[in-house]
């Protein structure tokens, strides 16, 4: 029997190019397998040279289908595309339920194209746990962007702001009204705005709605990352503005229409973020809260396998019989009382 190849060896074929090599490493890094970080390792130098776009908004709205014409338009234009889409879980199987599969049938068999579904798992705003280290196997594959599509679960879905480059945030006539429109959160972290299926009756209403939402006032200069917009940096300097003029790109993705400006808008603030010195900004911020997530993880399982979770148990009963505030729970389990 062939000897099943290591994830190490398997980081060293994907840098070589091979195909087959991406898919298999993809599957151990979604599976979190014993030796997938150090593939992972074996690869992050390779790292930082993708230009990442998320692509988020409510279902219904055409994301799957524009990211399809969107990367044939990339493609058009030279760059080599890796896809992530993250489907709902199943409830049967637990896995992806590849229904943007389907919707982006064309672009396979394109070398200069991967695609890969990931099932959220019950993860919350939008993403699988592992989309960032998916993402980071792509962009050391050498794929020149790497587009991010979400569940679309709708306004909770403001994670993907603290994994992109870009957020690119789809809206469509008829799917909210005004207040809809204006409300916080999924549209804050938006870069770049689409009215997508711009042929509908009430274009021109949500165009408007949305236009009203970004004259509001400046944005603080912020930068954002697992949800939140996060200051650039704190100094005692008045504060910065992000002068970045959000555009709004009606566009009607089914015909392609509008797609080569959804693309410009794309061009143009990849430069901004280089030209600012946002992208170095948001590569910080990211990496923060990674490592800030990745350290919370560690430190809860250490502190299981250390304690047991019958400590654990007996700290929660004596915080039910007001044995113990909360806070002085926390500090005898790490104190081993």
């Amino acid at each position: 029997m062939p000897r099943t190849p290591t994830a190490e060896a398997l980081a060293e074929a994907v840098l070589r190019g091979e195909r087959r090599a991406l898919a298999r490493l993809i599957t151990r890094v979604e599976n979190r397998t014993t030796d997938a970080q150090d593939a992972l390792a074996t690869l992050h130098p390779h790292t930082g040279h993708a230009y990442v776009v998320g692509v988020t908004g409510a279902p219904g709205t055409g994301k799957s289908t524009l990211v399809n014409v969107l990367t044939r338009a990339l493609r058009e234009r030279g760059q080599t595309v890796g896809i992530i889409a993250v489907d709902p879980t199943s409830p049967f199987s637990g896995g992806a339920v590849l229904g943007d599969r389907i919707r982006m049938g064309d672009l396979v068999g394109d070398r200069g194209v991967f695609i890969r579904s990931m099932a959220n798992r019950g993860s919350l705003g939008g993403l699988a746990a592992t989309t960032g280290d998916v993402a980071r196997v792509l962009d050391a594959a050498g794929f020149d962007v790497v587009v991010i599509e979400t569940v679309g679960a709708g306004q909770s879905e403001v994670e993907i702001a603290g994994t992109a480059h870009t957020t690119l945030v789809v809206e469509a006539p008829g799917l909210g009204d005004d207040v809809q429109a204006i409300k916080a959160g999924i549209l804050e972290i938006a870069d770049v705005l689409v009215v997508n299926k711009a042929d509908r009756p009430g274009v021109e209403h949500t165009v408007r709605a949305l236009q009203a939402m970004l004259s509001l006032g400046h944005r603080l200069r912020t930068v954002g990352h697992h949800g939140q917009r996060m200051a650039v940096e704190e100094t005692s300097a008045p504060p910065e503005y992000d002068f970045w003029d959000v555009p709004i790109v009606q566009t009607v993705a089914i015909s392609g229409e509008g797609i080569a400006e959804l693309v410009d808008a794309l061009e143009r603030h990849r430069a901004y973020l280089r030209q600012s010195g946002d992208w170095h900004a948001r590569e910080r911020a990211r990496v923060t809260a990674e490592l800030r997530a990745r350290l919370q993880e560690t430190l809860w399982e250490r502190l299981l396998e250390e304690r047991g979770a019958e400590a654990l148990s007996a700290a929660v009963e004596q915080v039910l019989a007001r044995e113990l505030a909360p806070q002085q729970a926390v500090r005898a389990l790490l104190n081993g009382r």
